[in-house]
């Protein structure tokens, strides 16, 4: 049976005193169906799906598979079945032909939009989400992404080594976010809890299914590193957001939303900039400063 995301609104309510556990899902069955084995952050199983193929320039920037083309689904459970969100990372040709094979399986697209400005080649993000049996959904998306050119076999290379230097003090960027960033092969990343929840069919939206802020550094050389990312944000934060960031030289790309039953109403902005590390971690921190975040961490 296909259940919506607006169905599965309908479902939380019926089911909200039964505890969700992952213990009644064979994760096995999913990783082979994805092909993929899972980061697992509490009970939400994530699986990367970086588009490891694409070389992406932006600004004279190549951009890295973590910095700003990491897709991924995400599955939460839910008793002996699940609901899984996700960001699939597409070019422009790539977009209909995965949305009509995603849509005829059953699988709801959400939101399609782009996260980056000027970059070749141009990048679009599509949201997907669904309920169900976790083995099933990600075999559905599996076989849409076939109509991309999504890798699924890991990249050739020497084994996983310390993550390189990256040119700039993270210890200061670190203090002027207010939180420890991790070093994710060359791209610093930190990932920024609000200080509320964002919930769609009254359950919360874990920080592994999109419900932080997102902030990545990728080093450019001298001290100097491009960023993006995207903030969450409720609709009275979203101006003052977008003044904190123009104030502090941080270019907005995008304002957009990612879930189509979310509550309250999540705003997603991203932001590039190319400029001293720790200059613009003091600027980002004035942008985290006009949203609720959690405290300093």
């Amino acid at each position: 049976m296909r259940l919506t995301l607006a169905a599965f609104a309908s479902l939380c309510t019926l089911v909200a005193a039964v505890p969700a556990s992952a213990a009644e899902i064979d994760w096995s069955k999913v990783d082979v169906a994805i092909g993929k084995t899972a980061a697992v952050s509490g009970d939400v199983h994530r699986y990367g799906l970086p588009r490891s193929d694409l070389h992406v320039t932006l600004d004279g920037v190549g951009v890295k598979p973590g910095f700003a083309l990491g897709g991924w689904i995400a599955f939460q459970p839910m008793s002996d079945t699940a609901m899984m969100m996700g960001d699939l990372v597409l070019t422009e040709s790539e977009i209909n032909p995965v949305l009509t094979k995603l849509l005829a399986s059953g699988v709801d697209v959400t939101a399609i939009h782009n996260h980056l400005l000027r970059a070749s080649p141009a990048t679009f993000y599509m949201h997907v989400g669904g309920m169900g049996d976790p083995a099933q959904l990600a075999q559905k998306v599996r076989d849409a992404l076939a109509e991309s050119k999504t890798p699924f076999a890991a990249p050739a290379g020497p084994a996983a080594a310390a993550p390189p230097d990256l040119g700039f003090d993270t210890a200061k960027v670190d203090e002027a976010i207010g939180f420890k960033g991790k070093n994710n092969n060359g791209v610093y990343q930190f990932g920024v809890p609000r200080s509320d929840t964002i919930k769609m069919g009254g359950m919360a939206i874990p920080a592994a299914m999109g419900g932080a802020i997102v902030i990545n550094f990728e080093p450019t050389g001298d001290g100097k590193a491009a960023i993006t990312g995207d903030f969450v944000a409720l609709a009275g934060e979203v101006v003052p957001l977008l003044k904190a960031l123009r104030s502090n030289g941080i270019e907005v790309t995008a304002v957009h939303n990612h879930m189509l039953d979310d509550e309250p109403r999540a705003f997603f902005i991203h932001f590039w900039a190319n400029d001293e590390a720790v200059k613009l971690a003091k600027g980002l921190r004035a942008a985290l400063d006009a949203v609720h975040v959690a405290a300093k961490g």
